[in-house]
């Protein structure tokens, strides 16, 4: 079997997540765009796959069509580790985090999905052993600034089966909101996106909130390789720690661990693929912490997270965007009283919505 194709093209659509305002919060969105990754083979095998982006996916498609897809015309799909070594060696000096490597990532996925599919098995099924047929899921909200919203928000997640809440909050009057309109069993995560540029910033946040169920503050500093103040912040603060989505390799994701400097790790598989993925569950074992991708995707890239969860050893919940898309890519793929179903065909079980593709 040998690879024939390589494309990437961009799907864009409008989105709705309850802000008046209509512009998407702390990513200043005006729609939720993101690269499909198709690899084609000349055994009739189709893989999907999905490059991280939101408004950078231009740049993304750019690195894959121009770049990657003519080195890979030939090669052998099933040889997804040493395909991928050669491609990360070969064009290194583009960036071993960014536009390149979240096209290697996408490419990573498709791989692995034909791989799944020539095997006859879901993707889970090829990867691990945890066998769920469903996992649980948290709203991911998108940033408000606004305290009443925010209740809002968390009001209809909690009535739409949502067990647990993220936000993206850094006024502590929104998270009390947030923390008055959910149960109080129910967990809050709190995305910062590395607001603080000191320790001593964050830890002040982090015991503010010690006290409100948190499960974890994540990505408390800039700038995000700063291990040492992370793990400072995670000494001294009293909450847990969560970050690794801005880390573009295995590698520093280990580093990251080494260092002590969370209690979570958060892989992010359209920016270092399911490869990556597989690599730092490996390392996050050794270092006994737990694995929860990051995943604010709609497209291959979530359907991937969704797998990787199915067939990881410990149940973890899956991130979902809080927000209602006029076109989603795969319309099935949704929540359920809390829960996400995982598909059991081959490959990512799951074909792309044709008028999604339209």
């Amino acid at each position: 079997m040998r690879i024939t194709a390589v494309t990437g093209r961009i799907l864009s659509t409008p989105f709705s997540y309850g802000n008046p305002a209509g512009r998407g919060g702390n990513l200043h969105l005006r729609a939720m765009d993101t690269l499909l990754v198709r690899v084609e083979t000349d055994a009739g095998l189709t893989g999907w796959g999905e490059g991280f982006g939101f408004s950078l996916v231009g740049t993304t498609q750019e690195a894959l069509v121009g770049l990657l897809a003519p080195a890979c015309l030939g090669e052998d799909p099933a040889d997804i580790a040493g395909l991928m070594l050669r491609l990360q060696r070969r064009f290194h000096n583009f960036g071993r985090n960014g536009p390149m490597s979240f096209a290697l990532a996408g490419l990573d996925i498709a791989l692995w999905d034909i791989a799944a599919q020539a095997a006859g098995a879901p993707l889970h099924a090829l990867i691990g052993r945890g066998n769920r047929d469903r996992v649980p899921a948290y709203a991911s909200l998108l940033r408000y600034g606004d305290p009443e919203l925010v209740g809002r928000a968390v009001a209809t997640a909690v009535a739409r089966g949502y067990g647990r809440i993220k936000l993206h909050e850094v006024d502590l009057a929104c998270i009390r909101a947030a923390r008055e309109a959910a149960p109080a069993e129910i967990p809050l995560m709190l995305d910062i996106n590395c607001a603080w540029d000191t320790a001593e910033q964050a830890v002040e946040f982090c015991r503010a909130v010690a006290g409100m169920n948190v499960r974890w503050v994540e990505e408390p500093v800039w700038p995000p390789e700063d291990f040492a103040a992370i793990a400072a912040v995670r000494a001294a603060g009293g909450v847990g720690i969560a970050a690794g989505e801005c880390l573009g390799e295995p590698a520093s994701l280990g580093a990251m661990m080494a260092a002590g400097a969370v209690d979570v790790v958060q892989p992010s598989v359209t920016k270092i693929g399911i490869s990556g993925v597989l690599a730092v569950q490996a390392l996050a074992k050794r270092h006994g912490v737990a694995v929860v991708p990051h995943c604010p995707y709609f497209g291959p890239g979530l359907l991937a997270s969704l797998h990787l969860l199915a067939a990881a050893p410990v149940e973890e919940p899956l991130e979902v965007y809080f927000a209602d898309l006029a076109t989603p890519p795969y319309p099935g793929l949704i929540p359920r009283q809390g829960f996400v179903a995982v598909p059991d065909g081959p490959g990512l079980g799951m074909e792309l919505d044709p008028v999604a593709l339209a």
